[in-house]
């Protein structure tokens, strides 16, 4: 399974089980090459049946797009797994689907000889260098054995078949012509395969005497250390200026942002047509003032737009890059493939590589849309390790979290209320360098009657609602605003709900499912460890009882 191993500081990078979806990240590398006039290419590999996924034609497509310098490279053995390539393409060599993207060369080559397979790799690099465009490279091979232990290949394979490929074994052939053409004695080959099998042996050795993992280690590497404001480190302030808008302080911590750090970029959808900035408007006149190197526009092609953040940001650790997964956040759903790929990068590579990414989603409904332009896709993203999730609900939150996501390792999806782009009731004050940290909820109004948690479009409806009940009833209802769900701020949720001792969790999701019932389960997994039951039946401290 060679494809998993990995040494990033060799730039060589890990590959995972979701065949074909580095070749994303090989063009987000050949996009951070262009743009920082480094010398070189991105090497990809892959099997030919990989060749049918979507995002392979995502990408070799953007990499003609954008003329970026990777070579493709197809190692086609005729079978994936079991499935033959004529099951697979009507083309028989499948480098032939691509043969009307413009800026492609492709190479053919036998890839049962070394000498040939090396020269086309050699004139693809030189090609893909000099003239930055993409290259693909077919190699013919043969599968020797089976796709794996658990796969019989005989079982469709015929005898005829199997006795062509060990007639064709690259390996044999290369060695019959190190002799016939006297670089090697077959004396010295020997010798070497002894050597290499004690090598080997060793290795083994080493491997089963080695100690099991400690299983608590599946907690390490999940996420990288977050950035830390030392001004701010509840989230809040006391600054009184103007009120902007939520998409006022969207817009304007872009823009601070990308001054402050010139390695940050930002693509999307719409987001630099013109005056255009976003489907919202929220990156205005971004393009304008840093240029169309570090703003612009991707295709409406949502696993491209997350799969070369991904490979761009492996370039170098100091860049920082934005996009907006898709106009609305219903829409990302065609970018999952990509980013459950992103959320465990880090832990896969043992903390050697961070995607540094910040996904901006327009969320939530309230505005008139139809059924994907008004919906909540929170609760089924929380369930992903490795990635942290934001949901504001005011312009000083946006601002300040926004900060601090692009300031941070690893990966945020800033979840944007767009009802409350605009709505009065979200502006506030915006101090021009606000940080909020993650995992610190705020106190929207205290209470001591009853504790609302909530987040998002809903935090105003709760502060209304609590502001009502005070008038009418003088109950005092305590408003928390979440602001970050992933992490949680469990602590402030706690301490409220042990003074009032009563809960209503409000948020906008389906009838079914939602990141509220994560919220209801963690108040009554906490709280229960603190009860005693008090019924006569038993008597004992309980985690859970419907007595």
């Amino acid at each position: 399974m060679s494809n998993h191993f990995a040494k990033p500081e060799w730039n060589i990078h890990n590959v995972s089980s979701c065949t074909g979806n580095h070749t994303l990240h090989a063009v987000g590398v050949g996009r951070a090459m262009k743009k920082y006039k480094h010398e070189g290419v991105v090497f990809s590999s892959q099997g030919e049946s990989s060749v049918s996924e979507g995002y392979v034609y995502e990408a070799i497509n953007g990499a003609t797009n954008e003329q970026l310098p990777v070579v493709f490279v197809f190692q086609d053995n005729g079978y994936g797994i079991s499935v033959p390539k004529k099951d697979q393409t009507a083309n028989r060599k499948v480098a032939d689907n691509f043969r009307g993207m413009k800026y492609l060369k492709i190479i053919h080559c036998n890839g049962k000889d070394v000498f040939d397979s090396m020269n086309a790799v050699l004139e693809a690099k030189e090609y893909a260098m000099a003239n930055s465009t993409p290259v693909i490279v077919q190699a013919n091979c043969v599968r020797m054995g089976s796709h794996s232990n658990s796969d019989r290949h005989e079982l469709y394979r015929d005898n005829a078949e199997l006795n062509y490929v060990q007639e064709y074994d690259p390996l044999a052939k290369y060695r019959r012509m190190l002799v016939r053409y006297k670089r090697f004695t077959e004396e010295e080959l020997q010798a070497i395969d002894a050597e290499v099998k004690l090598e080997v042996k060793k290795a083994h050795k080493a491997g089963l005497t080695a100690p099991d993992p400690d299983p608590a280690s599946i907690y390490d590497f999940v996420l990288p250390e977050a950035y830390v404001s030392e001004k701010y480190p509840e989230g809040t302030h006391s600054f009184t200026g103007n009120e902007k808008k939520l998409i006022e302080g969207l817009n304007e911590t872009l823009k601070a942002e990308f001054r402050h750090n010139p390695d940050t970029y930002i693509w999307g959808q719409d987001i630099a047509n013109k005056d255009k900035g976003g489907i919202f408007n929220v990156s205005k006149g971004m393009q304008q003032e840093f240029g169309k190197e570090r703003v612009f526009n991707a295709p409406i092609a949502e696993d491209y737009i997350m799969g070369t953040a991904n490979g761009m940001s492996r370039f170098n650790d100091k860049i920082r890059i934005v996009v907006e997964g898709a106009e609305f956040a219903d829409y990302f759903w065609p970018a999952m493939e990509q980013f459950v790929e992103t959320t465990h990068d880090f832990w896969r590579s043992k903390g050697q590589y961070a995607p540094n990414i910040t996904v901006r989603l327009a969320s939530g409904g309230y505005i008139g849309g139809g059924l994907y332009h008004s919906q909540n896709i929170e609760g089924a993203l929380t369930t992903f390790p490795g990635v942290r999730i934001v949901y504001p609900s005011y312009a000083d939150d946006a601002a300040g979290l926004l900060r601090t996501s692009m300031r941070s390792k690893g990966m945020t999806v800033f979840m944007e209320p767009k009802a409350l782009y605009n709505d009065p009731k979200a502006a506030t004050p915006v101090p021009e360098d606000f940080e909020v940290p993650f995992g610190k909820a705020r106190v929207r109004r205290a209470g001591s009657d009853l504790t609302i948690v909530t987040y998002g479009n809903t935090t105003h409806m709760c502060v209304e609602v609590a502001d009502k009940l005070a008038e009418e009833s003088g109950k005092q209802v305590e408003v928390i605003d979440l602001r970050s769900l992933i992490p949680l701020d469990k602590e402030t949720v706690l301490k409220s709900v042990a003074k009032t001792n009563k809960v209503l969790v409000v948020h906008e999701d389906k009838v079914f499912s939602g990141f509220g019932a994560e919220i209801s389960a963690m108040i009554t997994e906490e709280d229960i460890r603190k009860v005693r039951c008090t019924s006569k039946t038993c008597g004992i401290n309980i985690y859970s009882c419907r007595i």
